[in-house]
């Protein structure tokens, strides 16, 4: 099922498995990975059969060690004009999916390593997991939503002090932070994962997507707003059970 260069795509009982998969630069984001990660979540988001995936990364070393700049830094403008467009697209695309994602990672998640499991919706990780953002040390900012998916997830005041030191926390402090929601074993991080995706698929597919969507809708709303976006949802759920 699988014709990309840089992820590997599975689907199985309606689960989608999504690996980054260059392991020896250390799944380093690069310009190939995000044309395939988009091609994959439109894949995804059109397929009914779909209702959850996984993201995690190959290798033992790194889920994603982040941005491989030697590509983004270097193309000519006009270039660099549709490769920015492109970009923001695959980051809309991958937070307004309908489906649910986890995210299971491991060992260096740096830079679009956590903004890529910021783009799902729970995230596993293994107990050697270590996280930062080193792009203001090397004199640019998170381009992947991090500025604010990261405050929106954990407050600003701890976001800022990853965002401005780039002082990286292991996995325990990241799940004490709420980055993460679990950490596991090396071992089980990826049957952690399956088992809490297999789990979520065994529930009505449109009721998982209409949750998540009241949720995901609702948090940039007042109070108010967000309750009528739920009856709202969950009058629309019930008449497509009629």
């Amino acid at each position: 099922m699988n014709a990309f260069n840089t992820i590997t795509y599975e689907k199985e009982s309606g689960i989608a498995l999504v690996t980054l998969n260059r392991p020896e630069q250390l799944n380093a984001f690069n310009i190939g990975m995000r044309d395939d990660l988009f091609d994959i979540l439109q894949a995804i988001r059109d397929d009914d059969e779909v209702k959850v995936g996984i993201l995690k990364g190959a290798g033992v070393k790194a889920f994603c060690a982040g941005a491989d700049l030697s590509e983004f830094l270097s193309a000519p403008p006009p270039v660099a004009a549709r490769r920015v467009r492109r970009q923001r697209d695959v980051w809309e695309l991958f937070l307004s999916l309908p489906q649910p994602m986890i995210a299971a990672v491991h060992g260096y998640v740096l830079g679009s390593g956590i903004e890529m499991a910021l783009c799902c919706d729970i995230r596993l990780a293994s107990d050697d997991a270590r996280f930062g953002l080193p792009e203001v040390a090397l004199g640019i900012i998170p381009a992947a939503g991090g500025t604010q998916t990261l405050p929106r997830l954990i407050g600003r005041s701890k976001a800022l002090e990853l965002l401005l030191t780039n002082e990286w926390i292991d996995a325990a402090e990241a799940h004490g932070i709420g980055l993460v929601n679990r950490v596991v074993s090396r071992e089980k991080l990826y049957d952690e994962a399956r088992q809490l995706a297999e789990k979520i698929a065994s529930h009505d597919p449109m009721a998982v997507r209409y949750a998540k969507q009241a949720m995901v809708q609702g948090l940039d709303l007042t109070l108010a707003q967000g309750l009528e976006v739920e009856k709202r949802l969950a009058a629309q759920l019930k008449a497509k059970g009629k």
